[in-house]
């Protein structure tokens, strides 16, 4: 058995990792991660392999109009433990490693939840933000979301947070009956607060972007991981990888948007494949 080949991997995955070790030796790394990094730890995916595909709030909706507020915030009070009380999981603790070996070049992570600091990642380009912070619309003031957490708590006393709720990655719970909810106005400004992330039908700060575009232009090859590429700002990076001519290794359970541009595609859970693949 070779330093990579694990009997709960299948061959052709197997074989797959041990095709896009040889590719991506020496070579300067940029990773993209995505949902799919994080439910091993207990953090679901919007559409993963087996789930009935969410549709989470858009933009336009919670701009819209108060009642929607009232429902997100309602909602991610409950869903919102679930996502503080995650641990990174042996995926996120690979790319760290694989970091502090001086093997990646760029982490950028399409997810909101903060694991891959929490794992050691020292250099992370949050594409869609930190769930962890909230902002005001109105003068741009941040404050924690744990110090949201508590301004909810105070104003919405009799709210329980149940635990078995479904939630989904961005802390959003199924919860009913959000119409007396109160929502906590920016301190400064009377704004509307909103968590700090990347809403669907928002769009990704263009300083971001072309950052993440700059570090992919100075790498060798792209790595996504745990992600299906459906949303274009993911997608956009397989495009331009191609575009100059940079190999692309995907380690991903269920099919991608870009598994024609790839040349390897690991069928495998990262948490499994990472370590096998980047770590000595």
């Amino acid at each position: 058995m070779s330093k990579i080949d694990n009997p709960d991997i299948s061959e052709a995955a197997n074989y797959s990792l041990e095709v896009a070790r040889e590719r991506i030796a020496g070579k300067k790394l940029f990773v993209l991660t995505g949902a799919g990094l994080s439910t091993d730890s207990g953090i679901p995916d919007y559409r993963g392999q087996g789930r009935v595909a969410k549709h989470p709030m858009t933009y336009d909706t919670f701009m819209g109009s108060f009642e929607a507020q009232q429902r997100y915030w309602a909602r991610s009070f409950v869903g919102w433990s679930r996502i503080a009380s995650a641990l990174p999981n042996p995926g996120h603790l690979a790319l760290s490693k694989a970091e502090a070996q001086g093997k990646l070049h760029a982490l950028v992570t399409q997810n909101v939840d903060g694991l891959h600091q929490q794992a050691g990642s020292q250099n992370v380009i949050d594409l869609h933000g930190r769930l962890d912070q909230v902002v005001c619309m109105g003068c741009r003031n941040s404050i924690s979301r744990l110090d949201m957490d508590n301004l909810l708590q105070e104003l919405n006393p009799s709210l329980v947070k149940d635990e078995q709720v479904e939630f989904t990655p961005d802390g959003d719970a199924d919860v009913e009956g959000t119409e007396n909810f109160i929502v906590p106005s920016c301190a400064k400004c009377q704004g509307v607060y909103k968590p700090d992330v990347v809403f669907f039908g928002e769009s990704v700060p263009v300083q971001r972007v072309e950052q993440a575009l700059a570090k992919l232009d100075e790498s060798d090859v792209l790595l996504v991981a745990g992600t299906s590429l459906t949303v274009n700002s993911g997608y956009r990076f397989a495009k331009q990888a191609v575009k100059s001519q940079k190999s692309i290794v995907i380690v991903n359970i269920g099919p991608t948007r870009a598994d024609a541009l790839a040349n390897v595609k690991i069928e495998a859970s990262t948490s499994l494949a990472l370590e096998r693949l980047l770590v000595d």
